[in-house]
């Protein structure tokens, strides 16, 4: 069974829709055969490198008062726990083209590297509130997903995978998808939104029988 997550590593509900696949998975066990892969998705693809201030950021473009977002991360760190992702403080937003050209070179290594580095670079933003997109970020999650030095130096130290990446964001947007986290199961089957862990068991296991 193939699984596509397509995600943004900007995306608090990704931290949490991935995390509660996961604990999904792990019920799950040997019972299915799983192939994850991780697909690019920006949030915010026309932000600079100097990022923006999170909080005037989101509640620009979501309409939020000061208690509306409060609310909403109070909600995210209670959903978070639920599933064993801590959030931090999160001071800014940035754009995350980089990361993603990261992450699919690593999706190419074909050892697990790609899933390790997602959820490094998850780690690093949602809970640590470091810069995704900063080089030293970068190495470092890279490197803790198993990523040689020379590779990630040649992907940080050129446009490698740009085109790559932007074909796959296009066809993942005329496939319908406007919203993240996004899973497609077997490229036929669509759960959007952070579900909790038995919906996606349930899930998986109804298609995977034909029920």
């Amino acid at each position: 069974m193939r699984l596509d997550f397509v995600s943004d590593v900007a995306c608090p509900w990704c931290a949490v829709g991935l995390n509660a696949l996961e604990r999904a998975l792990e019920r799950i066990g040997s019972d299915l055969p799983i192939e994850l892969h991780f697909q690019p998705f920006e949030l915010n693809p026309d932000m600079g490198p100097e990022g923006a201030d999170a909080a005037a950021y989101l509640k620009a473009k979501y309409g939020m008062d000061d208690a509306r977002l409060a609310q909403a991360r109070a909600t995210l760190r209670e959903r978070g726990a639920g599933v064993g992702f801590e959030f931090g403080e999160r001071a800014r937003v940035w754009n995350t083209f980089d990361a993603h050209r990261l992450l699919h070179e690593a999706g190419l290594q074909g050892g697990g590297e790609q899933r390790r580095l997602k959820h490094a670079l998850l780690t690093a933003y949602h809970r640590e509130g470091r810069n995704p997109a900063a080089p030293e970020v970068l190495r470092e999650a890279g490197a803790a997903a198993g990523l040689e030095a020379g590779v990630i130096e040649d992907v940080l130290g050129s446009d490698r995978h740009a085109e790559a990446v932007r074909e796959a964001e296009g066809r993942w947007q005329a496939a319908g998808i406007r919203a993240v986290p996004s899973l497609v199961i077997d490229g036929r089957h669509l759960l959007q939104g952070a579900q909790p862990p038995e919906v996606l068991e349930d899930a998986l296991r109804r298609i995977a029988t034909g029920a």
